[in-house]
């Protein structure tokens, strides 16, 4: 089995499952959300190395320093949107510390349409997918970012399909209104110059 098909089919197994077990009672209400991240994880690891083992050995790409520049400002700006956007969520929620202290609470938020969600609706996903193409330096890291952008793309359409479920017709006037990834209209609906 070659190498970029030994990567691609554990990028599979990891889209599958995670989006397989979103919003699934793993272990009870109150550990429901860790075990799913735990999961996450280790299988986010587990493809991770499935990838240095496949592809870490190929050496980087022989590109210009101009486009190692460019794609390092694309990288550490997916960072950047990464973290700023989390801010305008509920970590312990995301995490499942807060199910833990406080069981009586709902699991998810309310939905969320201020801060970076004014501008696109899924604000970590467009910082991830900028991460994934900056790093792009080398076959694996083109690879990872390739099926990484797959995986979001599938993910996105699991996710929403789980908000129209929760929050009905306040999620499809949102996603009627405000794009999904590249802030291309204003925050209302109006488009950008």
């Amino acid at each position: 089995m070659s190498g970029h098909l030994a990567y691609a089919l554990a990028w599979i197994a990891f889209g599958l499952s995670h989006s397989g077990l979103a919003g699934r009672n793993l272990a009870g209400r109150r550990w429901s959300r860790i075990a799913y991240n735990a999961i996450a994880l280790a299988a986010f690891l587990a493809v991770g190395g499935v990838g240095g083992w496949a592809l870490g050995a190929e050496p980087a790409f022989d590109l210009p320093p101009w486009a190692r520049w460019a794609l390092g400002g694309v990288h550490l700006a997916g960072w950047a949107v990464m973290l700023l956007s989390a801010r305008h969520y509920d970590l312990g929620r995301l995490g499942g510390l807060s199910q833990l202290r406080h069981p009586e609470r709902p699991a998810d938020e309310g939905l969320r349409l201020d801060g970076p969600h004014a501008w696109v609706r899924h604000p970590l996903y467009a910082g991830a997918f900028l991460i994934l193409w900056g790093a792009a330096l080398s076959p694996l890291g083109l690879a990872t970012a390739l099926w990484g952008s797959l995986y979001l793309l599938a993910g996105t359409y699991c996710e929403e399909r789980r908000l129209l479920a929760r929050y009905g017709a306040d999620y499809a006037a949102y996603r009627a209104r405000v794009p999904a990834f590249v802030p291309w209209r204003r925050p209302g609906g109006a488009p950008t110059a």
